[in-house]
């Protein structure tokens, strides 16, 4: 590892730990040259799908649009950081269990509603509004109903 301090490449490492759910390393580690201490983590790099836009591009998969989405969509709504960013890697990890190679942008923001539907349901409809893009207010009362409905059968 380059120190950033020196651009030595020579370190050692100090301690090592790992994050609550396993998925990243934390590492301090020492230049063995001007003996300054840094922080490095360390995540396994995953295959993830290339995603298959609605005009035919493919670009890589990235899940700061989808954090993105759902924190303009949660915003001023007592939805905390850290429920977003779990839904997030939920929604990452299922894209990544299926190992299809491309996934198209539908099947994400599908995804992202089913999991907001059940976060909070007026960042669904904020969502829902954007990504489906209603023509008229009929549209958009229909998806309110439906989504009443579902929400009277729960109780």
């Amino acid at each position: 590892m380059k120190c950033p301090f020196c651009a030595h490449i020579e370190d050692k490492v100090i301690d090592s730990r790992l994050s609550q759910d396993g998925d990243v390393t934390r590492r301090r580690r020492e230049c063995l040259k001007c003996g300054k201490r840094f922080t490095t983590y360390e995540r396994v790099e995953e295959a993830l799908p290339l995603v298959i836009k609605k005009d035919g591009r493919r670009e890589l998969f990235d899940r700061t649009k989808i954090l993105n989405g759902i924190l303009r969509a949660c915003e001023k709504r007592p939805v905390g950081i850290e429920t977003i960013e779990t839904t997030v890697d939920g929604i990452e990890k299922d894209f990544i269990e299926t190992a299809v190679r491309e996934i198209q942008s539908s099947a994400i923001g599908a995804a992202v509603m089913e999991k907001l539907k059940s976060l909070d349901e007026v960042a669904y409809v904020r969502f829902a509004s954007v990504y489906r893009e209603f023509r008229d207010i009929n549209e958009f009362m229909k998806e309110l109903k439906g989504l009443l409905e579902v929400s009277k059968k729960k109780k």
